[in-house]
């Protein structure tokens, strides 16, 4: 039996947030998505799906946009493990991190939350903090700027000359995970920066 992944891409909903720091988890996954000629749908979960293969033959993914805000991601993501049936580590959450280099790509299982308020429920929701997490680097904003500004912000001009080549490559560390596993991807994509 072919295995199901649950790649769930962090953010906030609406136009207002949609370019944000703070969804480049979702970014990723519309990345990963588009790779696939797919297009998301309404779950019943509160959020938005699309049910694809990592490659012809090869392991199932559901790649998820919640409908919720990012504080509350824990109960949606809960929801859509139980729908499909997924164990913790075949859910990779994709979020941005404040601590980490932009255009830097970390992955890891289990840990702490960082002080990220999504991976903090989604651990509350689940019950176990053991489940995979790809890092996107957003940085940290410069002088005294607000952090909660600073990820709620547009990426800068210069950030955005980047962007896609960064949502690119994290999409790429996503497939490497899923294929290969965390080892193999943490060897390639620590690497980088």
């Amino acid at each position: 039996m072919v295995a199901t992944w649950l790649i769930v891409g962090l953010g906030n909903p609406g136009p207002r947030y949609a370019a944000t720091r703070h969804n480049v988890g979702q970014l990723v996954v519309d990345e990963l998505a588009g790779r696939r000629g797919e297009q998301f749908r309404e779950h019943k979960a509160g959020a938005r799906v699309v049910e694809t293969w990592l490659r012809p033959g090869g392991e199932k993914l559901v790649l998820a946009k919640l409908n919720s805000f990012m504080n509350v991601s824990g109960a949606p993501v809960a929801a859509l493990a139980r729908f499909y049936s997924v164990e913790p580590d075949h859910l990779v959450v994709i979020h941005d991190e404040l601590d980490i280099p932009f255009d830097s790509i970390r992955l890891k299982i289990g840990g702490g939350h960082g002080g990220h308020n999504g991976v903090r429920d989604i651990a509350r929701a689940l019950g176990t903090p053991e489940f995979l997490r790809v890092r996107a680097g957003i940085g940290r904003p410069p002088g005294r700027q607000d952090p909660a500004a600073w990820v709620l912000a547009a990426f800068g001009s210069a950030e955005q000359q980047t962007l896609p080549i960064f949502l690119s490559d994290v999409a790429d560390a996503v497939e490497q995970l899923v294929d290969e596993g965390l080892l193999a991807a943490q060897q390639h994509h620590h690497s980088r920066g």
